[in-house]
């Protein structure tokens, strides 16, 4: 049992890196980029020549270990979380992408963002998938 619970925690930890990964892939990109891999945003802001786009993932991320028990008994081994990401464009390239919100979950400081923004980077090759 501890050595499942051991390779289920290393195997979330890919997931842990996903929103700085997508930060470092975004910055520098041109502004469809982000619209590509993030869809269309909740909020966007023009002023001057600084645009801001803001995705929001309002659903609750919960944590990864959630047991449920007889008589109702539950224990959620993990934060909730839910998302804001922010992308300044300048001169027509994503500048900066930060990440809002109460999104504190096992998988990382910010792992409720984790799926506004999948879709941006490339899988971990040394991480292999399993096969269907």
């Amino acid at each position: 049992m501890t050595r499942a619970a051991l390779a289920a925690l290393l195997a979330l930890s890919g997931c842990t890196t996903l929103p700085e990964r997508a930060r470092s892939a975004l910055v520098g990109q041109p502004r469809p980029a982000a619209l590509s891999c993030m869809g269309v945003p909740d909020r966007a802001e023009q002023r001057g020549d600084i645009e801001t786009l803001t995705w929001r993932q309002d659903q609750q991320v919960q944590g990864p270990f959630d047991i449920k028990g007889p008589l109702s008994l539950e224990l959620s081994l993990g934060g909730h979380g839910t998302c804001r990401a922010t992308a300044t464009i300048r001169d027509g390239r994503i500048s900066s992408v930060v990440y809002s919100g109460p999104s504190a979950t096992l998988l990382g400081r910010n792992g409720a963002c984790a799926g506004l923004v999948r879709g941006c980077v490339q899988p971990d090759p040394s991480k292999s998938e399993p096969s269907p």
